[in-house]
């Protein structure tokens, strides 16, 4: 489909975009061609442009795509899921569980479970963010489905109450942290690729790209639930194996990248929305898009946070909120007939 090739077209020009934006004045053309030399000869960049570009804006802008498409896809898929246009890690307390979770091990790492940080070493944080996520959405939606239906209304004040508590345990937690763990969750509140590391890209990107190889088998099915859970499983979709598989993949998608960028809300609703007004809602094109147009946005949402306030930078979470929330509030005043809200 031609929107999706230029979809991937953006993509590209987004990541190329970040890296050469910024206090380096390096070009496209000579970072390609940088990435082109061969170890160990002369590169097109300068040693102070080539440890700038490859190891301070590329793992950030690596980072900040694969959390764009995380989010923007678990916003789909939670969708298609529910049935409704609301749904969203970050509106439903889902990202507030998974930040839960991290701050848990961040914590009490050295203490409590001090056992398991050992074992879980490098992952250790993406695991605890991803139980957080994953207890979150089973509780949400155990709460809001009753005999297959899922209410809107409940689905929303339940998460605000989920999110709530979470946010409220997250409070205790911070007032037991010392110093130094203090310093490593400020960057909750807000969101921030700040920290962008290839580390933290290792510790991350596999549970992510788990998440992604999720999207074949929940799409077909994802579209027979607009239907209802009874007509797809006439249909013959699997529906509890559906169920199943969305949940863990939302869970470890939003987990991760809670984990390793903070709370980043609202691109998980307003992307999927823009995306079934330009293609429709059907899963197998939708899913895919909402991956590359969410991750090319936080890139995008990223490098003006670093731009606009130099030498400063902004939480991207205030980009994204004060983008997302007119928006939300527009989803909402169209649906509201219908959501009986």
């Amino acid at each position: 489909m031609l929107f999706v090739a230029a979809l991937v077209a953006g993509a590209v020009f987004s990541l190329l975009f970040s890296v050469t934006t910024g206090a380096s004045d390096a070009s496209a053309f000579e970072v390609i061609r940088d990435l082109a030399t061969s170890k160990g000869t002369q590169g097109a960049l300068s040693v102070r442009d080539h440890i700038i570009i490859f190891d301070i804006r590329l793992p950030r802008a690596i980072l900040g795509f694969m959390i764009g498409a995380s989010l923007a896809v678990s916003g789909a898929i939670m969708q298609g899921l529910f049935r409704n246009p609301l749904a969203d890690p970050g509106l439903v307390g889902v990202s507030s569980g998974a930040g839960f979770g991290a701050v848990v091990m961040i914590v009490l790492g050295g203490t409590l479970a001090a056992p398991l940080y050992v074992v879980l070493g490098l992952y250790a944080l993406p695991i605890a963010a991803f139980s957080g996520g994953l207890a979150t959405t089973l509780a949400l939606y155990r709460i809001a489905t009753r005999n297959g239906q899922t209410s809107v209304a409940t689905m929303l004040l339940a998460g605000i109450a989920l999110g709530a508590l979470s946010t409220a345990m997250t409070g205790l937690l911070v007032y037991m942290a010392d110093d130094k763990q203090l310093r490593d969750m400020t960057f909750w509140s807000m969101g921030s690729l700040a920290g962008a590391t290839w580390m933290k890209i290792a510790a991350a990107g596999p549970i992510i790209l788990l998440s992604f190889a999720a999207i074949p088998f929940l799409a077909r099915g994802l579209n027979a639930m607009t239907l209802g859970e009874a007509a797809a499983f006439h249909m013959g979709v699997p529906v509890q194996r559906l169920k199943t598989i969305a949940i863990l993949s939302v869970a470890a998608g939003t987990g991760a990248s809670v984990a390793v960028s903070g709370g980043i809300g609202f691109v998980g609703i307003v992307v999927p929305h823009i995306l079934r007004m330009a293609i429709g809602p059907d899963h197998r094109y939708l899913l895919p898009a909402s991956a590359l147009l969410g991750g090319s946005l936080l890139i995008f949402a990223d490098v003006l946070a670093r731009t606009v306030v130099v030498p400063a930078e902004l939480p991207i979470g205030i980009i994204t909120a004060a983008v997302g929330g007119p928006f939300f509030l527009w989803i909402l005043l169209r649906h509201r007939t219908r959501l009986s809200l």
